[in-house]
């Protein structure tokens, strides 16, 4: 396993982020305490440092376990945690971006994990409640305290994310280092403008659903059980199309499809540093996955999944760049100029 540098922090991470979210059964699904620590000790195994787990995972199972898993190393493993989502059903002031929230969730999971800091607080999603600055006013108080070291965001719209950054740097706070958002060959859309922007501001990226709910490995084509609906998005005709692809690529390479679908993710956009977070429920899977970084996809194959998975990019996207407005903007030497 090599690292990555995350973000603009120099925070050393591993190449691949182990996500805990099967750790416990409390939603009918994931491992048990005795295979979750099996997975985690194959990703240790395997030079991995870096985990993320939330407050609403598994109940709260996610955290207690991963609290006691890292125990003895604590300060090996960067531990990136979330708030934002509810820990207690029916009260409005237990969920949200607000400080109220964040102070309260914060400190429940501190508690569950079982330490005195979080090496990366995740804001879960965005609520749509809360102004940019107040946010990033009420980070920069965790970051102060010491119970954070760094921040990041997720499952934010890119608007919101360039806002708060800016106002950050602009007033000496924290800003976010890392962006988390659902990537994959059959989830796009981040490429119009959340990772543009995530290059940008040099944030680090740590997509999640890189292999589509299993979608991706080819298990739907065999007629595999799993937890996605039938007609789901993850399985519908453009779904399966996309699964084939990336299995008669795997058969080509040698190696299992889940790796490609990964690999796909780890170098799409070689200017940005894209941490994949990979997860399983069982300990075998995830050492699949892991096999991922011993490989890279030959070009020809990433033309060929690209080709098989591109979308439109929408207006302004592939407005400002048709030829009719290129040769507009650049004299027609559009060519001959060299742009960042």
């Amino acid at each position: 396993m090599k690292y990555h540098l995350f973000g603009r922090s120099a925070l050393r991470v591993s190449e691949l982020c182990l996500g805990t979210m099967s750790f416990g059964t409390e939603w009918n699904w994931g491992a048990d305490k005795k295979e979750s620590q099996k997975i985690f000790d194959t990703y240790a195994e395997h030079g991995g440092n870096f985990v993320d787990t939330a407050n609403r995972y598994t109940e709260g199972t996610s955290e207690r376990w991963l609290g006691e898993f890292i125990k003895q190393e604590r300060d090996h493993f960067v531990l990136a945690t979330k708030f934002t989502l509810r820990d207690e059903l029916g009260d409005p002031n237990f969920g949200g971006n607000h400080r109220k929230n964040m102070l309260r969730s914060v400190e429940e999971s501190l508690k569950r994990l079982d330490t005195d800091f979080i090496d990366l607080l995740w804001v879960h999603a965005w609520d749509g409640t809360v102004q940019p600055d107040e946010l990033m006013r009420n980070l920069e108080y965790l970051v102060q305290s010491g119970k954070v070291l760094h921040i990041g965001i997720s499952d934010t719209p890119a608007w919101v994310v360039s806002q708060a950054n800016t106002l950050a740097d602009l007033r000496g706070w924290s800003s976010f280092v890392g962006l988390q958002i659902e990537y994959s060959l059959l989830a796009r859309t981040p490429e119009r403008d959340l990772l543009p922007m995530a290059r940008q501001f040099g944030m680090a990226v740590t997509p999640w659903g890189a292999i589509a709910g299993g979608a991706l490995t080819g298990k739907y084509l065999k007629g595999e059980a799993g937890r996605l609906p039938e007609h789901s998005a993850r399985r519908n005709a453009r779904a399966n199309k996309l699964a084939l692809k990336v299995v008669k690529v795997a058969e080509k390479l040698g190696v299992p499809p889940v790796q490609v679908a990964i690999n796909w993710t780890r170098q799409q956009i070689p200017a940005l540093n894209v941490i994949p977070i990979i997860g399983a429920t069982k300990a075998v899977q995830l050492e699949s996955s892991l096999g991922s970084v011993n490989f890279e996809i030959p070009k020809k194959y990433m033309e060929e999944l690209d080709k098989a998975s591109e979308i439109e990019l929408g207006f302004p996207h592939d407005f400002l760049n048709s030829a009719n407005v290129q040769e507009i903007m650049f004299s027609g030497r559009q060519a001959d100029i060299l742009k960042p």
